[in-house]
């Protein structure tokens, strides 16, 4: 199963780009859009009804054009999940959970800090309830892979600047910690396994400095998987030549 993760910046904006060729050339399994900053009355036509694919989506439902996740997949799931019980987290239209037996993929759009770290408590929460889930999900046999934006860069290696960045959200050591304890929890970063040292590798790139020219970056984008599903990963990757958002498309192979 080839899963795909992207924060587009816009589902409108990125149909504009070349979004449609690329999905035919990629030709993920299941992918996972986030940031899709639109109604689900107001996906267009082509992506909702795409062919060789169902689509679920989920959207904000307090602010209009802000946020916004949906998967796209292949093979229709079982069930698929948007609310977690918490109404505060429930309502930003940031989770779609698709279910497919005892597997569990989970399409995320994780909080950002905001101007001056203001949701920095607002995503710590959220980060905590949503791994409180799966926690519990993994003690009755899920085997779970939780994909997107998560909107944290973990280790110095994973952004070019981390020492302008101590102080600021994305890089601070409260949200880094969230990552930390999903280690010992035993979950798998799955692009280290495969790139464990391997430098300069980023999914993000500020748009207003043009720092995707530059590739001064950020890798916040992810596919972390519970450690009873590691004997079925066989790749992981980014995939930085694809263009049309701020952030670029992650990938993952799980048989």
């Amino acid at each position: 199963m080839k899963i795909v993760s992207w924060n587009v910046n816009g589902i409108r904006a990125v149909l504009k780009k070349g979004f449609l060729e690329w999905l035919d050339e990629a030709k993920p399994d299941v992918l996972m859009l986030q940031e899709t900053k639109a109604d689900v009355d107001s996906i267009p036509e082509e992506i909702r009804n795409v062919a060789g694919y169902h689509t679920f989506w989920h959207s904000c439902e307090r602010k209009k054009g802000y946020s916004g996740v949906g998967i796209l997949t292949r093979e229709k799931p079982d069930n698929v999940i948007s609310k977690i019980g918490v109404e505060d987290i429930d309502n930003e239209g940031r989770i779609l959970e698709a279910q497919y037996g005892d597997l569990s993929i989970y399409g995320v759009y994780f909080p950002n800090g905001s101007t001056g770290n203001s949701r920095v408590p607002y995503k710590l929460a959220f980060y905590d309830a949503l791994f409180a889930r799966c926690a519990q999900q993994r003690k009755e046999g899920r085997r779970i892979l939780v994909g997107g934006d998560y909107n944290t860069a973990h280790f110095p290696i994973d952004l070019a600047r981390p020492k302008e960045n101590e102080k600021t959200t994305g890089f601070l050591p409260e949200e880094r910690v969230k990552l930390d304890e999903l280690v010992a929890a035993g979950w798998i970063d799955t692009f280290r396994e495969f790139h464990p040292e391997e430098p300069d590798q980023y999914t993000y790139w500020d748009y207003f400095t043009k720092a995707r020219e530059r590739n001064v970056g950020w890798r916040i984008d992810y596919h972390w998987i519970t450690d009873n599903l590691q004997s079925s990963l066989r790749n992981a990757w980014i995939a930085p030549d694809v263009l049309g958002s701020d952030h670029c498309p992650v990938g993952a192979v799980i048989v």
